[in-house]
């Protein structure tokens, strides 16, 4: 081990058991809220502020199911280099005239509610109050982390043989064209090194507004890079190695290299050090309904980037001294988003797509003593459930007002008049995803917010959602008992 990767475990622990000071105090819990291209992240992180701060029903939340939340509030995130989560003006776009879903983000931020509570029994039974820290970031930051064991070689390979898939050549065309131009073993040359990074990281653009792309390859700030953009730690590409050809000094190859690992020590470690070691909760939001719709090759993506995913969280059981000197996230969720695009009578297949996804890495991290589950969920549920005909059959459908330019089987919306479809259906058995003769199409436009009417004095209610509850029973049930 190098004397930085001890330098960064001792500032590690350092973080750690200060935090662990703070929560003596008053218990504080840290819940990273992530998600994959176009997953509903900003919507989840929303809703979930909402719910809790407005005292919504949340049945499978015991603690407000027994009426034992009395208060919730924001108050001063605690980070003064983190921006703040805009929550009301994302609040505002989903209850708004225009009813619009809210911009996405593209940075970390971060939020602190405090829940009063009462405790439910126990030596320590009365009142109590929860500091929750909401911290909110890209998912093209959580698959970053799986460079950190990776050295230039590797992830070069990797990076040039998932370009070569079928279902990405048309992305990946321009860049591979020069890629074969390039050669590993040439002088060292700056402008061809800015060159092949800018067609490397156009492919990457075009893969990620894909509207079937879920899962995308790493750097994730090259589609971010903030006040990086143009520095030598976000200026490399893959080149093409033979299993023999090293990147040796003085070469493109070495000079690529050189940046890869500036990279992982500007870029990645930072945000794992300062950011993602501190967290005690994660849930991971995905779009799985649009994988499926994009057929196998996206699935197994998806499965990859899962995968890799789960494997950089620092998982396992906190005892009172790990959680001092070596915090791991004790619980991870996965959650397939956008439940409300399918009827319910789908819901439990769509979860155990999910489960099917991540079922190998689940194991290793239960195995470290992590609790990691998935669900089918929808924090902003824009849909209701309706029977149509179809000849003979009578189909469970969806019904919502679909947003302006939507097209459903040549039929395109204009934004205002409700639409009844018939989304399909999922697969019985989860491991049929990978079927290469199947094709689990799901037919459900982009649905604008639902429409929520104020009652007699003027109050709105959150909008309804579909296990919402669960999600936070799972995430911070055990911290309100």
């Amino acid at each position: 081990m190098s004397q930085n990767s001890y330098l960064d475990d001792a500032r590690n622990a350092a973080l750690a058991f200060g935090d662990s000071l703070l929560g003596l105090a008053r218990p504080r819990l840290r819940l990273g809220v992530t998600g994959l291209s176009r997953s509903g992240k900003t919507v989840f992180t929303t809703a979930l502020i909402q719910n809790l701060i407005e005292g919504a029903k949340l049945p499978v939340l015991k603690a407000s199911a027994q009426g034992r939340i009395t208060r919730v509030r924001l108050v001063p995130q605690p980070d003064p280099d983190i921006p703040r989560f805009p929550y009301e003006a994302h609040r505002a776009a989903l209850a708004g005239t225009e009813r619009r879903w809210p911009d996405s983000t593209r940075r970390i931020s971060e939020l602190r509610v405090e829940i009063d509570y009462e405790r439910a029994a126990g030596w320590f039974k009365g009142p109590a109050t929860l500091t929750l820290d909401i911290v909110d970031y890209p998912g093209e930051w959580l698959l970053d982390l799986a460079l950190i064991g990776q050295d230039y070689k590797t992830w070069s390979a990797q990076a040039v043989s998932d370009a070569r898939k079928a279902h990405r050549r048309s992305a990946s065309e321009p860049w591979l064209a020069d890629l074969a131009t390039r050669d590993p073993a040439g002088p060292t040359d700056e402008l061809a090194a800015e060159a092949a990074s800018n067609l490397f990281k156009a492919y990457l653009a075009r893969l990620r507004a894909d509207p079937e792309a879920v899962a995308v390859t790493p750097p994730g700030r090259f589609l971010m890079p903030g006040d990086l953009e143009g520095s030598p730690a976000l200026t490399f590409a893959p080149l093409d190695l033979r299993h023999d050809t090293e990147a040796a000094p003085g070469t493109l190859a070495g000079l690529m290299a050189e940046r890869f690992e500036a990279y992982k020590r500007v870029v990645v470690a930072p945000f794992f050090r300062d950011h993602f070691a501190r967290l005690d909760r994660q849930i991971v939001l995905v779009d799985v309904l649009a994988a499926l719709d994009a057929g196998a090759p996206a699935l197994a993506d998806l499965e990859t980037a899962l995968g890799q995913a789960l494997a950089a969280f620092q998982v396992g059981r906190n005892s009172w001294l790990s959680s001092l000197f070596s915090p791991r996230i004790e619980r991870v969720l996965f959650a397939a988003t956008k439940a409300d695009h399918i009827h319910h009578t789908s819901h439990d297949r769509l979860a155990a797509v999910m489960s099917h996804l991540v079922a190998r890495a689940t194991a290793r991290a239960q195995g470290a003593g992590a609790r990691v589950e998935s669900v089918a969920l929808a924090a902003v549920r824009a849909t209701r459930e309706v029977r149509i005909k179809q000849g003979r059959e009578d189909l469970p459908a969806i019904a919502g007002v679909p947003e302006a330019g939507e097209k459903v089987d040549g039929e395109i919306f204009d934004g205002l008049g409700e639409a009844a479809i018939f989304p399909g259906e999922l697969p019985e058995r989860p491991e049929a995803i990978f079927d290469p003769q199947a094709r689990w199409q799901i037919r459900a436009p982009r649905f604008r917010p639902p429409l929520v009417v104020p009652d007699a004095g003027g109050r709105t209610a959150p909008p309804p959602q579909i296990r919402l509850d669960r999600a936070l029973e799972f995430l911070i049930g055990d911290r309100l008992a």
